[in-house]
């Protein structure tokens, strides 16, 4: 079943049911919103499927201020189902992200699936999922990425009640067999079930379909095919991809966005890690940005790493001191970007990473967290928490 919103404006919501099983033909289906006194009925086809339109009476969208959701049910003769669906539209225009018709900024932190405190291990439990996804909502976020895999539907579900907008990805990463067809039907398949599983989550508004995958013709038509099965899938919601910036070949200090991708894709999104992987923090204030696209940028990840308790100068790796100045030179360089509209720092909380391998620093770990795989707030925590009160949603 899936419920969208068509507008905001016209209120008009279009239901579109499946049923599976025998004698589905010509089956009554009622479609019930207590809270709006909304009752429709409609009969299915020989296949099971119906499809109409209803209005609603005025009801409250939801958003990250009120995270509104209405019960559903969906009945026949045989079988009933509730949900908890929250009504919402999520659209571009030109350099601007449009919740419900109105300009929001999404800030935010990337996550992964990863209950790092209490001994580690994947996040299991739906309190597992909240309490990792609180640890953002702390920071005065409206917006988590989910990085680099759909995550559970504890963790969509959670950040759906709590109220934050979610970027919801596939692991199309770095170098894979672009040519492959099983490669394609494989990543096809995952982008399916995530869709599926959640095109009725109201928080969720970006679909993303690849991160730091390397600009060649194979790859933008492998992520071609991708995107345009994502718009047959879903299209009320908004289609990105994490991708990388270059340097002008003539000024060292331009960076440069220009992928084919972006001309695909809703959102322009790139990772940069200007001060850590690139130069140190003093790059920062040199650099200025090309991005020639009207769309609205995400800068989806930025960072450094920092061990929680190791203090020192801010120009010492490692030291969360360096890892604060990194973010307070990041965002204030980001803030120079036409159409920014929207960030996800890595990485809310340390995680295990069998390639960071230093024996003092890391210890298995990605120290990129602005909290320690403990929960510790690390310096970097503060600066975020400062920067997103002061910038309005």
């Amino acid at each position: 079943y899936t419920l969208k919103l068509q507008s905001i404006a016209s209120r008009k919501l279009d239901v579109d049911v499946s049923l599976n099983g025998v004698d589905v033909a010509k089956s009554n289906i009622r479609i019930n919103i207590p809270e709006l006194n909304v009752h429709a009925e409609a009969t299915a086809d020989v296949s099971g499927k119906v499809k109409f339109s209803l209005v609603l009476p005025e009801f409250t969208a939801w958003s990250p201020s009120n995270p509104k959701r209405y019960r559903v049910s969906i009945e026949t003769s045989t079988d009933e189902l509730h949900d908890d669906v929250g009504f919402r539209t999520i659209e571009t225009n030109q350099k601007a992200i449009l919740l419900n018709g109105k300009q929001i900024f999404l800030k935010g932190m990337s996550l992964h699936e990863e209950y790092a405190v209490e001994g580690g291990g994947r996040v299991q439990t739906k309190d597992q999922a909240r309490f990792m996804l609180e640890q953002l909502k702390a920071l005065n976020a409206n917006y988590v990425r989910l990085a680099h895999y759909p995550h559970s539907e504890h963790m969509v579900r959670q950040a759906e009640e709590l109220g934050l907008l979610v970027w919801s990805e596939i692991p199309v990463y770095w170098t894979i067999d672009w040519t492959n067809k099983n490669t394609y039907q494989k990543a096809e398949q995952q982008l399916a079930e995530m869709i599926m599983r959640d095109r009725n989550r109201a928080a969720v508004v970006i679909w993303s379909i690849a991160n730091e995958t390397p600009v060649k013709p194979e790859r933008t038509a492998f992520l071609e095919k991708l995107a345009s099965t994502a718009r047959k899938l879903d299209n009320t919601r908004l289609l990105s991809a994490a991708m990388e910036k270059h340097y002008d070949a003539n000024d060292s200090n331009l960076a440069v966005v220009t992928d084919p991708l972006s001309e695909i894709v809703d959102v322009v999104s790139f990772n940069q890690y200007i001060g850590w992987y690139d130069g140190l923090a003093e790059k920062l204030q040199r650099v200025r940005w090309y991005i020639p696209y009207q769309k609205p940028v995400i800068i989806s990840e930025f960072g450094a790493g920092a061990l929680h308790g190791l203090h020192g100068d801010k120009q010492h790796r490692w030291t969360e001191e360096f890892q604060a100045d990194i973010y307070t030179k990041t965002f204030d360089m980001l803030d120079g970007i036409e159409g920014w509209a929207g960030v996800s720092p890595w990485i809310l909380m340390d995680f295990r990473s069998p390639r960071r391998i230093h024996g003092k620093l890391q210890r298995d770990f990605n120290r990129k967290g602005i909290l320690s795989e403990k929960g510790e707030k690390k310096l970097a925590y503060k600066v975020v928490k400062q920067f997103y009160n002061k910038l309005p949603d």
